[in-house]
């Protein structure tokens, strides 16, 4: 076993959407057997972009694993989303990896997206390897995007193979630490020829083999100490040394080559064996003892005491709640019970599954560096630690990407809203970048998500998996009504004379204004036996009533609060339900005499662009009746602060998105309320009226 691990890999593939990560996949699949033809994501044969919501769109929704052998090795594939709407999976995700592949498209370069992926390996301290891809297309530019990135991600840029030719003419590679020539057939099968480098490359080989030295001395002082003293240095010295520092991640080696053609794959598959390290070498893991910030270490032993990450949930209407985890230590076996540390609770179950896209295979056992998944475990989510419970243990998880829209949810069939609710609840567990709550004034069921694709896939994987049809509508703004003078001695009397037994009773209050972020207050001021005590409290429930629907738009109504200081009673007439009557309309009165307004929710923005697009963002922000409070820089980003009326920014991630080329990203949250400026309070009120 302990040989197992030392042969193990478990590498994530990420990159900015649409740079070629789940064909790189497949052709790897294939070169390792696992697979026995090479599926297209572009025809919907994929093997890993299997869900329809993924075929339809072309692109990866969400993580798909894989496993291959290749040269007595196992390498466990993870194949992440690229795209901004789902980028909250590939950061759990990562948290099973030891290494990843960055994929760059050659014609493209580097894009936000790349950027954004390459930060969560940074999280995660991830070794890694940038594979420039789609070298056969037109405008493909392997020496210009080698450039980009060394640039925008601020590397030392280490090529360890070149390309033969560019464009329709691309026909290899040439190794330059081997110093060798690969000559590809162009059928997708992964074969190459080998041979000497060609004449025509000389200078441009002899001028980057330099260069890359340059780099791979600088991990070692002693060999450091015979290049700058002009000694030979043998392949094996570099090789050595070259395979630390990719480990250690000070050299991030570029490979390069055509996915769908199959043309460089090889290569980049015996780097990843010999430069990514195996879970043994990745060292012990840290955590904590649970409900203390004690430090706990796990070695990535077969012998440690059992400890596993859960990183990711996947619902399955068929095979119930399947929970993926990572060992980190020790051995798990089939039909065994084991003990969440955060839930602090045993979970007993049956099989372990390994992951083979849309497949699965049981196993018998799992240990360090397997990535295994059990189906059922009711009550263990993602980012839970699984452990033995004599010795526990909790290890940190990763952090979810803040949700920057919302939408209301409403059922399309009426009556089944309980449905929608609970068919949620359970894509919730499988997408921590989903939201959901209940908007306690509008009483909407509002789901947030990191963008619009990622609300609209939901709704149909909703109704796919659950046979739940739903509409998405904008968010209705929670106003508030307010009043801004007090008004003394409001009087009103309720009095009906029908057959049989009156209603009698009258109210006296004063209403005075409060802060705008208080909420109501009731002051029981009777003095003389005028009104019982026991009608107070209809009184109260009365204005309480009456606060929840508002004079002007019909809005809750705050800040104010009520004296009852008199009244009137009659022995035989006067019941609860007369004062509460009462209390309404004599509060209804007293609104509409204190000069009621209007109030907004004001938003706290804080919106990460780059330097160039700022202008264009300030401006924005204004336009939309914003408050810029202050500006930070961040690399090569700018941080502005702002406030903004929630009304102005519903739709803000897509307008941001339009003003960045895809490049801004935001988080907001509730701040307080204000008063709504008067000539836009008609247009509340006029659009609550149609609305009635």
């Amino acid at each position: 076993m302990e040989k197992n691990i030392e042969e193990l890999r478990n590498v994530a593939l990420v990159a900015h959407v649409g740079s070629g990560k789940t064909s790189l996949a497949e052709a790897m699949l294939f070169n390792g057997k696992a697979i026995t033809r090479s599926g297209k994501v572009d025809d919907g044969t994929s093997n890993l972009d299997f869900e329809p919501e993924e075929i339809k769109r072309g692109i990866t929704i969400s993580t798909s694993f894989h496993n291959l052998a290749w040269k007595k090795h196992t390498i466990n594939l993870i194949d992440t989303p690229g795209d901004d709407n789902f980028l909250s999976d590939t950061k759990f995700s990562l948290q099973a990896a030891d290494g990843v592949v960055l994929v760059i498209d050659a014609t493209a370069g580097v894009k936000v997206g790349t950027e954004k992926v390459w930060a969560f390996a940074d999280e995660e301290e991830l070794p890694r390897i940038i594979f420039i891809n789609k070298l056969d297309r037109e405008r493909a530019d392997f020496f210009k995007v080698m450039e980009e990135a060394s640039q925008i991600l601020d590397i030392k840029a280490t090529p360890v193979f070149l390309p033969i030719g560019a464009e329709d003419k691309f026909e290899g590679l040439v190794d330059l630490i081997r110093k060798k020539a690969y000559f590809y057939s162009k059928d997708g099968s992964g074969k190459f020829e080998s041979s000497d480098v060609p004449n025509d490359m000389e200078g441009i080989f002899e001028e980057w083999r330099e260069k890359m030295l340059e780099n791979i001395v600088e991990v070692s002082d002693e060999l450091m100490e015979k290049y700058l003293e002009g000694e030979e240095l043998s392949p094996a010295e570099i090789e050595e040394t070259f395979t630390q520092g990719v480990k250690s991640g000070r050299i991030v080696p570029i490979a390069c080559g055509s996915a769908i053609l199959n043309m460089g794959v090889p290569q980049l598959m015996d780097l990843i064996i010999q430069g990514l390290p195996s879970p043994l070498e990745r060292g012990s893991q840290e955590g904590t003892k649970p409900g203390s910030e004690e430090a706990v270490e796990r070695p990535s032993s077969v012998d440690a005491p059992f400890s596993a990450l859960v990183f990711k949930t996947v619902a399955d209407p068929f095979a119930g709640k399947l929970t993926l985890l990572r060992v980190l230590s020790g051995t798990l076996k089939s039909d065994s019970t084991v003990y969440n540390a955060n839930k602090e609770a045993k979970q007993k179950f049956g099989q372990l599954l390994l992951m083979e896209g849309k497949k699965q295979r049981p196993v018998e056992a799992a240990g360090p560096g397997d990535i295994v998944a059990i189906a059922k475990l009711k009550q263990t989510s993602t980012g839970d630690t699984l452990c033995v419970e004599n010795d526990p243990v909790v290890y940190k998880s990763a952090e979810s990407i803040p949700p920057v829209i919302s939408y209301a949810v409403g059922a399309k069939v009426k009556g089944s809203e309980d449905k929608v609710f609970t068919s949620l609840a359970k894509l919730l567990e499988e997408d921590p970048a989903l939201k959901m709550e209940r908007d306690q004034s509008t009483a909407e069921i509002i789901l947030s998500g990191a963008g619009q694709i990622h609300l609209e896939a939901t709704c149909e994987k909703l109704n796919r998996k659950f046979g739940v049809e739903v509409d998405l509508s904008l968010v209705k703004v929670p106003y508030r009504e307010t009043i801004k003078k007090p008004v003394q001695k409001v009087i009103y009397r309720h009095k009906k004379q029908t057959g049989g037994r009156g209603q009698f009773a009258e109210v006296h209050f004063d209403v005075t204004p409060l802060d705008k972020g208080s909420g109501f207050e009731f002051d029981e001021a009777l003095s003389g036996m005028n009104v019982p005590r026991n009608f107070v409290p209809a009184v109260e429930k009365g204005l309480n009533e009456a606060l929840t629907n508002g004079i002007l738009a019909g809005y809750p109504v705050v800040g104010l609060k009520v004296r009852f200081y008199d009244g009137k009673s009659h022995d035989v007439d006067s019941s609860e339900m007369a004062f509460k009557i009462a209390a309404s309309m004599c509060l209804k009165k007293a609104l509409q005499e204190a000069n009621p307004t209007m109030l907004e929710p004001i938003m706290e923005l804080e919106v990460t662009v780059p330097e160039e697009a700022m202008g264009d963002v300030m401006g924005d922000l204004n336009g939309r009746r914003g408050r810029v409070l202050g500006m930070d820089s961040k690399d090569r980003y700018q941080v502005i602060k702002a406030q903004v009326p929630m009304a102005e920014v519903l739709m803000y991630a897509l307008d941001l998105n339009s003003l960045t080329g895809g490049r801004g990203t935001f988080w907001m949250k509730h701040s307080h309320y204000e008063e709504v400026p008067a000539q836009l309070t008609e247009k509340v009120i006029a659009a609550s009226r149609e609305k009635e």
